[in-house]
């Protein structure tokens, strides 16, 4: 059975609907085979959406500790040139940003003309974690989801086209990652108390996603549950996503401009 990535604006978003194991019965390798082709179309579309420098995209990652953002970052930048591509971590602000609306961070970081920006976490954290560790009261963050629309539209409005997507992982998932984390050397640094903290409060957070995937999901700016049990599908959805979104801005190569040969005769 189908599942689908979006619902229609206005529809309740509950992330329990969603199968986080799911993978339209596609095997391992197949999956991988279609992200290494989709590569190529990418980095092809992204070059042009460069050379035209009209417009620009930005994939926006979410999702809870574990979900696989650095890796679908890894996954993008392995089929798109350095040259169009921007990435954005978002950590817990600093005193200057404080010092600003909470969106003024994402707004400033936003891709320039011709350039995809990818992500790692944005401004959802400030109706997501500021509301399950109680860092702002609930007038301040209930307030916040007509702002992030109001601030979509406005990019938009602006030539920005917004791929948003939700990394969806069960919680039996996540103990699995974070266990891998404690025994990988590698890994150990990612993990902080804090990431333990917030898996105790798993059921918060769950809530807190499903309010802001309903109440901001968008004509302009929709979200993706993308199921994210498995890497490779996970890697191949957002892929997709990404190469749809380029294939329907259609990126076109500036026009010739022919006098330009006299100047080399």
């Amino acid at each position: 059975m189908a599942q689908p990535l979006c619902l229609p604006p206005g529809s309740d978003i509950r992330l329990a609907d969603f199968d986080a194991d799911f993978h339209e019965g596609l095997d391992k390798e197949a999956g991988k085979t279609e992200t290494r082709r989709l590569w190529e179309e990418l980095d092809d579309l992204a070059y042009r959406l460069y050379a035209e420098a009209r417009r620009a995209v930005v994939v926006v990652l979410q999702g809870i500790d574990a979900a696989g953002k650095d890796g679908t970052i890894r996954m993008l930048a392995r089929g798109i040139s350095p040259q169009c591509l921007d990435v954005v971590s978002f950590k817990a602000p600093s005193q200057l940003e404080l010092a600003h609306d909470f969106l003024w961070r994402v707004h400033k970081s936003m891709p320039g003309h011709g350039r995809i920006g990818i992500f790692n976490r944005s401004h959802y954290e400030d109706v997501i974690v500021v509301r399950v560790r109680k860092l702002v009261s609930e007038p301040v963050w209930r307030s916040r989801y007509d702002q992030i629309n109001a601030f979509e539209k406005l990019l938009t409005d602006g030539g920005l086209t917004i791929v948003k997507c939700f990394l969806h992982i069960s919680k039996d998932e996540q103990r699995e990652r974070l266990e891998e984390r404690l025994r990988d050397p590698h890994k150990q640094w990612k993990l902080g108390p804090a990431d333990l903290d917030d898996r105790r409060h798993w059921d918060s957070f769950e809530q807190a996603y499903d309010d802001a995937l309903t109440k901001c999901n968008t004509e302009h700016a929709p979200w993706h549950i993308v199921p994210a049990n498995r890497k490779w599908y996970r890697d191949l959805v957002v892929a997709r996503l990404v190469r749809q979104t380029l294939e329907r801005l259609d990126p076109r190569f500036p026009p010739y401009d022919p006098t330009l040969i006299t100047s080399l005769e």
